[in-house]
């Protein structure tokens, strides 16, 4: 009888060390997975405030270079959209980076406001702010449907 209690004791113990092991992978992972997501979502949330503000930027500019303003202006509003321009890439990559299966939608997002530049007329400009908001949007709604699987 000691020899069957002493192995029901022993398998019990591995038994028990071997679900408190389960339940420990499956938190750890459970728990590298929402670390990704939070950090994913804070690189879509700072891509998509850098975009706004390079489009606003992309906007201020392209107007003021068709509608004639003084050089000085231009330049000066050239530099401005250097600088939000500048600000894209870094959280363009980290959303590429943890996110891979969103490139081609993050891409195209970045390109949309890009090409607002030499827009040939006030329509022209106006349609190509449309097109990087709604590509913008896109990516936002892609992005939510990615991390909001289980």
């Amino acid at each position: 009888m000691e020899i069957a209690a002493a192995v029901v004791a022993v398998v019990g113990t591995v038994l028990g060390a071997s679900v408190v092991g389960v339940q420990q992978y499956y938190t750890v992972r459970a728990q590298r997975r929402q670390a990704l997501r939070d950090r994913a979502m804070t690189a879509l949330g700072d891509l998509s405030a850098r975009l706004a503000d390079h489009r606003r930027a992309m906007w201020t500019r392209e107007d003021l270079r068709l509608s004639g303003a003084a050089p000085g202006e231009v330049a000066e509003a050239r530099e401005a959209s250097h600088v939000t321009r500048s600000a894209v890439t870094a959280p363009q990559v980290a959303l590429t980076v943890l996110l891979p299966q969103l490139r081609l939608d993050i891409d195209v997002a970045v390109r949309a406001t890009y090409d607002m530049r030499h827009a040939q007329t006030a329509e022209v400009l106006a349609s190509r702010r449309e097109e990087a908001v709604a590509a913008a949007d896109a990516l936002t709604a892609t992005a939510a449907r990615i991390l909001s699987r289980p």
